[in-house]
Formats: C-alpha cells, structure tokens, sequence
C-alpha cells in the first residue's frame, strides 16, 4: 500500500526497529532485504541499505568525552603517546567495541553485507587500527584496499609513526606487509608526496629507494648550480643509504636469503658505482657553485644538468664544466673525469665545447683545449684535426647566419683559423680544412705534397672546386700541374 518495493519495505520496518531499539526484530527485517556483495574486495562500502544501517547505529552511540587537559598536549607528547601505547590504545579501543550493543551490531551487518573496505573503514574511524590490519591479512585484501581504507586516513590524521608501529608489532620482519608497503610508495610517487615517501623508504629500510628519493630532492625544481650548491646535504644522504646498503649486503653475503625481499636489490658494484657517481657530482657542484658565485659562468639552457641524468646530459655537464671556469684548463681535469667514468664519447663532447668557443670568438682558449686534449694521454690520433675541422665548420655556419660586418668578423678569425690548420696533423684533414675556408691556393699546395697518384686525384678535385667558384687562377695552376 505504501508503493514501496519489497525490498524498501523491508528496509524502511527495519529502521523503524532499530530506532524503537529493538535489534533483534530490525536483524529479522533486513536479513529479508540484504544482499552480500558479489565481490568482498571492491572498492566501496557496500550497497546504500547496508550504509544507512551503520550510519545510524554509529550515531546512536554517545560519543566519548575528552579530558579538558587533553586539549593541551603537545603535539610531541600526542606523537611519543601513539608511538608507545600503540598497544594499549587497541585493547581499549577492542574492549570499547565488545562491550558495546550497537557496535556489535555494526560489526554484524557489516561481516554480513558489507565489503572489506567497509569493515577496515569501520575499525579506523574507531581507532580499532590494529583490527583493521588483521582484516586485511586474514582476508588476503589487494593493496587497493589497503591504500584506501587504511595508509591515505592514517597520514591525513597524522597517525603514519602509528601504523608503522603496528606493522613491525604484527610482523617485525615486515614480510607480510611488503606488497603493500611497495604500492603505498607506488601511491605516493603517482601524488608527488616525497617527503611522506621519503619518510616509509626510511621505514622499510629501503635504503637503494631511499637513495633514489634523496636524488629527486637534489635536482627537482634547481634552476642554478648556485642552488644545488645550498642543496647538497642531500649527496651526503645519498651516500649515507648507499653505504648503509653496502653493509647489508656485506653482512647477509653468507645468507641463503636476505631479510627484507621487498627492498630493491642492487650489486655492490653497481652501488659503489653510485657512491663514485655522487663523490663526483659533489665535486661538480662545489665547482659550478664557484664559478657562478663569481660570475665566469655563461653556458645557459633551458634544464640544468647533472650527473643523475642520462648520458646526453651527462655530456652536458662535461660541457658546462670546462666553459664555465676561468679558461678551459681550469675545469678540463672534472671533465675529463666524467667521460672516463661515464665511457662517453669525449670527440663529441670536446668538439661541442670548440664550437661554443668558436661563437664566443674564444680563439686562444681553442688553443687550450687542443693542448688539454692531446695531453689527457688517451686522445685517439686525430681528435685535435676533428676539434678544428668543428670550428671550422661552426666558423662558416655563423659566417652565413651573420648578415653584417660578416667581414670584420672573417678578418677577425681568418689569421686565427689559419694557423689552426697549420696545426692540423693529417695533411687529408688540412686539405678539407682549407677547401672548407675556401682557401683553395692552399689546398693546393698541400696537395702537391702527397704521394703522386693521390696528389692527382687531390688537384684535380682541387681544379673543380676553382672552377665551380670562378676562381681562375687557381684553375690555371691545377691544369699546368696536372
């Protein structure tokens, strides 16, 4: 006669038990018109019927006063509390719910009807946190239960020390817990909530994770060396996990199986390679921050490079390292450190930087960095040819991009660049210089130096070039040659 459903009349004559407080009446009605989930593991708290009832029997229960003097605590008085009595506080709060009617009733439906979230979302609003993590184990919960029902309220509420505890109390080894420790990190990197990661790698005693993080806090958002210089308590973190990994893996090397399986591994070689690549970055930085600090630096971009990145900006920093000091001597031995310890192609590197001391018309500090190279005693036979044949090359793009006093520019450099080919040890590499300058008269006369069937090839090639650019004389001096 009401129009309702069955099922919403059932409901509705079971409400009205439940407040009349007759439980065991309002049990009979609802049994007629509550359904369990299909899937205990979903991810929500159960139909709205089941909802209603809890809601309503949670509010029927008075809550519990608090001791004025309470209110004054500090919050490192309420920290050491929930760090020390962890224990205490779930037994009062378990003899809280047992000896309670209505929370008993809630318990009831909700182990009837209700989903996995619904009854561990039950116990954390009841600070019942201990019984909400045993639900999860006994019940073999995915970790989205766990990251929704219990990690994301304990760090909101501030009780994160709470639940680490609890964790260790209910398996010290903390081998239970590992899937779920792994996606509460996975969690928090998807947030960007590093600090509270950093916080739960230090927890686990992850410490390669760990290591990683303080990586992210060195170089995230550091526009300047001079900033990363403020920021290198983070590189003694680093190490500081490194080694302390270092020692683990030392100490369980006897070990059919070492503690802890949920921690990221790592070789003890590629460790130590870390702690190398971290010494150096100290060093890097110390340096950088110097040089910015009195205003030598002038290599800008759009990201600051370091040693953490991949090998492009590792040759960056190769790079930023010899141009931002004094002269290139100054910074070279950093440099030449960072393509040893990397294995990075130096050819590339060093003609990178000649390029950059061709547009900053840096010619004697060109000159600096042949010597360094050739004196580095692993530069291979023909790196100093390759340099010069880069600014060259760098020389005749700015040549074309320059659309005034292109002139005084050449006249500027053409004596410079001259003698740098002079310098050149491939008489083939002098040739290409001189035909890349345009100075085909010279190319000439080298030519003519070689052996005589490549001096042919050589002067005819010669010949084409003057012929093609309307230089006559030197095509008139090729042909009587030839």
């Amino acid at each position: 006669k009401s129009g309702l459903d069955p099922s919403g009349a059932w409901h509705a004559w079971g409400m009205a038990c439940l407040k009349a407080g007759n439980l065991s009446s309002a049990r009979e009605k609802f049994n007629r018109c509550l359904k369990p989930p299909v899937d205990l593991n979903q991810l929500n708290h159960g139909s709205r019927l089941v909802q209603d009832v809890i809601q309503y029997l949670e509010s029927t229960v008075k809550p519990i006063l608090i001791a004025d003097d309470d209110y004054f605590a500090t919050l490192r008085e309420l920290e050491a509390t929930l760090r020390t009595r962890s224990l205490s506080l779930e037994m009062m709060c378990e003899g809280k719910i047992q000896h309670n009617s209505y929370y008993q009733e809630c318990l009831f439906y909700l182990h009837s009807y209700g989903t996995n979230l619904a009854i561990i979302s039950f116990y954390m609003r009841h600070d019942c946190m201990r019984e909400a993590l045993l639900h999860l184990l006994n019940k073999e919960s995915p970790s989205e239960v766990f990251i929704e029902g219990i990690f994301v309220p304990s760090y909101e509420s501030g009780k994160l020390h709470m639940l680490e505890n609890l964790l260790e109390i209910i398996d010290p080894g903390l081998e239970s817990w590992g899937v779920y420790l792994i996606a509460a990190c996975k969690y928090l990197q998807r947030k960007n909530y590093y600090h509270i990661l950093y916080e739960l790698q230090q927890f686990m005693k992850d410490h390669v994770r760990a290591a990683m993080t303080c990586i992210r806090f060195f170089t995230h958002g550091a526009k300047s060396y001079t900033e990363l210089g403020g920021k290198q308590t983070w590189l003694l973190k680093i190490k500081d996990h490194l080694k302390v990994y270092l020692q683990e893996v030392s100490r369980s090397s006897g070990r059919k199986k070492m503690a802890f399986t949920f921690r990221k591994k790592m070789s003890a070689t590629d460790v130590s390679r870390h702690i190398n690549t971290v010494d150096l970055q100290m060093e890097v930085t110390k340096f950088l921050h110097r040089c910015e600090s009195s205003g030598t630096a002038q290599m800008t971009g759009s990201s600051l490079p370091t040693l953490f990145g991949n090998n492009t900006m590792k040759m960056d920093v190769a790079c930023k390292v010899m141009l931002e000091g004094k002269n290139i001597e100054e910074g070279f031995g950093i440099a030449f450190r960072v393509l040893q310890d990397f294995q990075l192609e130096a050819t590339e590197v060093y003609s990178k930087v000649a390029k950059q001391l061709v547009k900053q018309q840096k010619y004697s500090e060109i000159r600096q960095l042949l010597k360094c190279v050739n004196e580095s005693g692993v530069a291979a036979k023909n790196d100093g040819d390759n340099i010069i044949l880069n600014c060259l090359n760098e020389f005749k793009n700015i040549s074309k991009m320059v659309t005034l006093n292109v002139n005084s520019f050449s006249l500027l450099w053409i004596q410079d660049l001259d003698n740098l080919i002079q310098d050149m040890d491939s008489d083939e590499n002098k040739i290409q210089a001189y035909v890349m300058c345009n100075k085909l008269r010279s190319a000439y006369l080298v030519s003519v130096r070689q052996e005589k069937t490549r001096a042919v090839q050589l002067v005819q090639h010669v010949r084409q070039l003057a012929e093609n650019s309307g230089d006559d004389v030197v095509k008139s001096i090729c042909a009587q040659w030839l």
